[in-house]
């Protein structure tokens, strides 16, 4: 059974506080020092690629260290957590399962990617994960609250795909498409279900580089509440380049948000990317036009092999950078991305703990 709209509950408390979102999965995975076999476990043992880097395989190999970072990111203060699926498609993974056409002389082209969608073992691979992973998350939301008598919340993690529907990877032939957009919408459809079915209380297309991507996502969640008859709270979450742009398609923050506002999300943001010193500009941009709230997950800097987390800022810094965004008015949901491990969400959450959330116009009016 999906689970209730929380969409009032939500709303109510985002006018009262700033919500305190979780951080990084990757960079948390990587403090547990898994290899090889982990990832495998005996089921893929045999896969005939490596599977180190494909962290949603470990909500079904090692649901145990999945489940234990859910845990922390919830007892550092997260009201809500992402699901382990940031590429819980089958066009992602088949990344990790299918043989690159590229290496034989091959392309990746639409037909490609429609056997890829066709193949019953991605197909039901990519159910499982994005079924155990908001299953996982649930329980631990649910355990945890239960323990603070504080409500935690599910987010439906829907990331981006390896294949762009607004640029062509062929310099000779600008039309040429590697994928379409009824075949990414297809795949999002099933992650949708699977989510919900798994028990999230939120969608959140996430870490947008790529608009025609997102609005496959968003048409899919729109065509699961309808056949379904349901509906849940969507977010939704750019990356932003230095110079203002959503990434590959190249849309200004103010553009991202006018595509995005007929699915009338819970909250528009900022996530990845960046540092929140370079993000920042570009949020008050954001904060500008919006007419809903405002979520910014942040890198913890920029990347530094050398750093012990990949990325320069620690917890403090993070809390500092994060409490000046809510200071001025800048935050409904706050959080990290790439870099930030549990302790740098406990710092983000007491960093914004007490100050005021952004009033959103449409509501203040």
């Amino acid at each position: 059974m999906p689970r209730p709209d929380p969409t009032i509950e939500l709303q109510q408390a985002l006018r009262q506080r700033i919500l305190v979102l979780d951080g990084a999965m990757g960079t948390t995975i990587r403090t547990y020092g898994l290899i090889e076999s982990d990832a495998r476990g005996p089921r893929f043992a045999n896969n005939s690629k490596d599977l180190l880097n494909n962290g949603d395989i470990l909500s079904i190999t090692r649901p145990d260290v999945i489940g234990d970072i859910h845990k922390r990111f919830y007892e550092a203060g997260s009201d809500i957590c992402e699901t382990n699926t940031f590429s819980g498609t089958s066009i992602a993974q088949s990344e990790f399962f299918v043989d690159d056409p590229r290496e034989h002389g091959g392309v990746k082209d639409p037909e490609f990617f429609q056997k890829i969608i066709d193949d019953p073992m991605l197909r039901d691979l990519a159910w499982e994960i994005n079924f155990e992973s908001s299953r996982l998350c649930r329980e631990w939301a649910d355990r945890v609250a239960n323990d603070t008598g504080i409500k935690r919340y599910v987010a439906g993690a829907i990331g981006p795909l390896t294949v762009s529907l607004s640029t062509s990877p062929d310099a000779n032939d600008a039309g040429f498409r590697t994928v379409t957009f009824d075949q990414v919408k297809e795949d999002y459809i099933r992650q949708v279900r699977a989510l919900i079915a798994g028990g999230c209380d939120i969608l959140m297309v996430e870490t947008i580089f790529d608009a025609l991507n997102a609005k496959a996502a968003l048409v899919a969640i729109q065509e699961v509440f309808d056949a379904d008859v349901l509906k849940l709270p969507i977010i939704v979450s750019a990356a932003v380049g230095r110079g203002g742009e959503t990434m590959i398609s190249a849309q200004k923050v103010e553009a991202m948000w006018n595509a995005m506002a007929h699915v009338n999300p819970l909250a528009v943001g900022l996530n990845c990317s960046l540092g929140p010193d370079l993000m920042k500009p570009h949020l008050e941009e954001l904060a500008k036009v919006s007419a809903t709230h405002i979520s910014c997950y942040p890198n913890a800097g920029l990347p530094n092999p050398l750093a012990p987390t990949g990325f320069d800022l620690e917890p403090p810094h993070m809390n500092a950078y994060m409490k000046e965004f809510a200071v001025d008015g800048l935050l409904n949901l706050a959080g990290g991305c790439c870099g930030n491990t549990p302790e740098h969400i406990a710092a983000i959450a007491e960093g914004v703990k007490g100050i005021a959330p952004r009033e959103v116009p449409s509501l203040a009016d």
